[in-house]
């Protein structure tokens, strides 16, 4: 199984990012995310920002792109914006993560590169439980 540092996840995600502007406005590639699944395996993906409000972000790409190769546990992951800023996950991700599997509420999410955290730490209640 291969090995990623955080600065190799970091620059992965960033060289994805290709901002490209449609005629309508939708911004693509804005934020790219690199995440390893608990196989080990690296999946990529960019975020989609449609001026109606139906895009997605990296992290519901990056997932998707692992959820095809059926797999469902995360062991690490982070979004990066173009300039290099590293970005948590927002509520939704953080809810998605979850529920694509609960056991990825131990999942390292790197918030700088000398900075990691757990998902559990940043969605201390999921939403889910509560019905």
């Amino acid at each position: 199984m291969r090995q990623f540092s955080n600065e190799q996840l970091i620059r992965k995600a960033k060289e994805i990012t290709k901002l490209h502007e449609s005629p309508f406005e939708v911004k693509i590639g804005e934020v790219g995310c690199a995440l390893i699944s608990q196989k080990g395996n690296l999946y990529l993906g960019v975020s989609i920002h449609a001026c109606c409000g139906v895009g997605f972000c990296a992290e519901h790409s990056a997932i998707a792109s692992m959820v095809l190769k059926q797999e469902y546990k995360i062991k690490k992951i982070v979004a990066v914006c173009g300039d290099g800023t590293i970005l948590p996950p927002c509520g939704r991700c953080r809810e998605f993560m979850y529920e694509i599997d609960e056991k990825n509420y131990d999942t390292e999410v790197i918030l700088d590169k000398d900075r990691v955290t757990r998902l559990k730490n940043l969605l201390p209640e999921p939403w889910q439980k509560k019905f």
